[in-house]
């Protein structure tokens, strides 16, 4: 994020190899970019929705163009476009909004119960051939691992980012709750067909998460796979057990 560059309203930044998943940038620093750059554009209020289309790939010197759709009183609403070698590859939708009085104060999205992450294996293995998971701590809390035929296709994980100094943004959050593959993956043959996120909703239930010890717990369901297509459940935890985002991905499989 230190390296982005502005020019009349648009933003641009060189991606390193050691953030690749496979020929394009990982989805989860793209949206992390595209929020990047909306909020630079001008002080905002929290971050309450976000829906990002990955729609091509992303790679080398990467350009992020913010727009304003409209601003009201409380809410702030930013299209933001990700191009890589000058062709459109996230296209995301950001609504911000201020906090008000309001009657209703109810959360319902408890944690999974599972041991803490001193007490759960390793869950990325070092031969994994993603560079991005190289930036991740991880410790597999419950769930399936990718390839376990007859598996629920559901993984509960343990995510922390690798030797990163505690942040006050939202962005290393945004790209840490897309580290995991998609849940489908757990029914995979071994060696099986390509995966990709198509799109990817994001709701955020605090207006400043927080992790002390930067351990987060993360969770994806997928709950079809059906047709080449597959959609999935996904949500994330603080250290405490404070729900801090909801998330939906639907996911292209090709196996």
């Amino acid at each position: 994020m230190s390296t982005i560059e502005e020019s009349a309203g648009s933003f641009s930044v060189t991606l390193p190899d050691d953030w690749l998943q496979g020929r394009t940038a990982f989805g989860g620093l793209s949206a992390a970019l595209c929020w990047e750059a909306a909020q630079r554009v001008g002080d905002l209020p929290p971050l309450r929705s976000a829906q990002f289309a990955f729609v091509g790939p992303a790679g080398g010197r990467l350009r992020i163009e913010p727009t304003l759709l409209r601003r009201g009183k409380s809410a702030a609403f930013y299209s933001v476009d990700l191009f890589g070698d000058d062709a459109l590859a996230v296209r995301g939708l950001l609504t911000f909004g201020a906090s008000r009085a309001s009657k209703l104060d109810q959360v319902n999205l408890p944690a999974p119960a599972v041991p803490g992450w001193d007490d759960c294996p390793t869950f990325f293995q070092p031969n994994d051939r993603r560079s991005f998971v190289q930036h991740f701590d991880s410790r597999f809390a419950a769930g399936a691992r990718p390839f376990t035929a007859g598996g629920k296709p559901e993984m509960v994980v343990w995510l922390k980012h690798r030797g990163a100094a505690e942040s006050l943004s939202l962005a290393p959050l945004i790209a840490l709750a897309d580290a995991l593959p998609p849940a489908a993956i757990v029914n995979f043959e071994v060696g099986g067909g390509p995966i990709s996120t198509m799109t990817w909703s994001i709701e955020v239930l605090s207006e400043a998460p927080h992790s002390a010890s930067g351990w987060w717990l993360v969770r994806t369901t997928a709950q079809t796979a059906v047709n080449g297509y597959s959609a999935q459940d996904m949500a994330v935890w603080d250290d405490v057990g404070s729900p801090v985002m909801a998330m939906r991905q639907t996911v292209a499989i090709f196996t």
